[in-house]
């Protein structure tokens, strides 16, 4: 009997130790910062580390918001990952929650805005700043409008943040009371809709004003819990930064500049290898955050053999080399659609892609020209020139060969063999090819390089 009662207490205190283990092993509180662009990586993250907040069993996210926005598919990833969390969601917009930064506020169970700051301008843009067209902006307000429902708040003020066509002039708050929205920068017709905090608190698109996240601890009682800054991992900072617009646009730029300056010269060097080399980081971070489908990388792996067999088994450039550059343009391309892109998002991935050639080569340019006349080049650059005119000749001799007649000792295609005034030389035509031990004539020497025609 007393040995029984040991075993049901023993349990007892196991079930209570195992009740309390996430209390003592894990943070109650947790803060993520969303600051700077919204972009994919950003988005994975969240969609890998809500659920495992959710499973540790903390209290509540709050998310440190300051941001202009950002793509419209990471910040609808994020929505939907706050929108599935089972504790409780802050947004604590601090300074600005501009376009893309709005939806993912609003999917927050609370908001709570600073002193100053400001909430809206949510208009889809193109990657030029241009205003979206329809099909992405109805997308967006509908986006909007079905998120603040799902909270509780005023779907016509979330639509308005999106769409400047549209015309609101009251609203009918929860209690009949009728409010006149005159005071809302936005709210007429033609202006888009931003709140600061005055307004969004007294229009019930905000919940609080506080200043610091101390305040609100205070205020949800949270001030005695233990809080944990989540961030990403050091391989997920890595894949933002590389995804990040700004450094990825730098990297696929490198890629082009590499190719095009590996299709001017013959074998493989540098430039191509360079060139590589951003495009594989441009494409494996990619890949990893999920802007890349296998597809795509079998389109990038095809162009990249092919450049290879160009490069190191058929002399010089030809058609199978632009057939690779081809396939790997394609694939960056198709990386810069979402999965149903519009006619919009078709015109940005294609002005993307020009401005990252042109903007790439203009920039190179530049770099060389100044490179030229850096110090340190005239250190290691030979000033002095052997001229033909001042009796210099690379062509060891061969120039007494034009004019000459010969018999070709191979087949010319175009390259081989021939034997001229009793001398075996390597010898090239100008294109065509001629079959062997027929009449040839040289018709001009360039360096070391000995051409030759068929002799009529």
């Amino acid at each position: 009997m007393l040995l029984n009662s040991i075993n049901i207490g023993l349990v007892v205190r196991c079930k209570l130790l195992l009740l309390l283990l996430p209390v003592v092993l894990f943070p109650q509180v947790y803060v993520i910062e969303v600051k700077g662009t919204i972009d994919m990586g950003l988005a994975y993250f969240f969609e890998r580390q809500i659920p495992i907040l959710n499973q540790s069993g903390g209290d509540a996210i709050i998310l440190d918001i300051d941001t202009f926005g950002g793509r419209v598919d990471a910040a609808t990833m994020m929505k939907n990952a706050l929108l599935n969390s089972d504790i409780q969601t802050i947004a604590f917009i601090n300074t600005k929650a501009i376009s893309a930064g709005s939806l993912i506020s609003l999917a927050c169970d609370t908001i709570i805005m600073r002193s100053g700051a400001t909430m809206g301008a949510t208009t889809v843009v193109d990657g030029q700043s241009q205003k979206a067209g329809e099909k992405a902006q109805s997308y967006m307000r509908e986006e909007m409008a079905s998120t603040a429902e799902s909270k509780n708040r005023n779907p016509d003020i979330a639509m308005a943040m999106v769409d400047e066509t549209l015309d609101i002039d009251t609203l009918i708050t929860s209690e009949g009371d009728t409010l006149y929205l005159d005071d809302i920068e936005g709210a007429n017709s033609g202006k888009l809709v931003t709140l600061r905090t005055s307004t969004a608190l007294k229009y019930g698109m905000a919940d609080y004003q506080m200043n610091s996240l101390e305040e609100i601890l205070e205020h949800f009682g949270y001030s005695e819990k233990d809080v944990s800054r989540v961030e990403p991992t050091w391989s997920e900072a890595i894949v933002r930064f590389l995804t990040d617009p700004i450094v990825s646009s730098l990297l696929m730029t490198l890629g082009f500049l590499g190719l095009i300056f590996e299709i001017q010269s013959p074998g493989w060097g540098v430039p191509g290898s360079v060139g590589l080399l951003a495009l594989f980081l441009f494409f494996s971070t990619s890949l990893i955050a999920n802007l890349a489908s296998m597809m795509e990388l079998l389109f990038m792996v095809g162009g990249i053999i092919l450049l290879g067999i160009e490069a190191f088994i058929i002399p010089g450039f030809g058609v199978v080399g632009i057939f690779g550059i081809i396939l790997m343009i394609y694939a960056m391309f198709t990386m810069l659609l979402p999965e149903a892109p519009s006619a919009t998002d078709i015109n940005s991935a294609l002005w993307g892609l020009t401005i990252a050639v042109i903007g790439g080569l203009f920039g190179f340019g530049l770099m060389i020209k100044r490179m030229l006349k850096s110090k340190a080049w005239q250190k290691i650059s030979l000033k002095a020139s052997e001229t033909q005119a001042e009796g210099y000749s690379g062509s060891l001799g061969l120039d007494s060969f034009v004019g000459k007649s010969g018999t070709a000792l191979t087949m010319l295609r175009p390259a081989g063999t021939a034997l001229i005034d009793g001398q075996r030389l390597d010898v090239v035509t100008p294109g065509d090819f001629i079959e062997k031990d027929a009449e040839i004539t040289v018709i001009r020497v360039d360096g070391n390089r000995v051409v030759v025609e068929r002799k009529v």
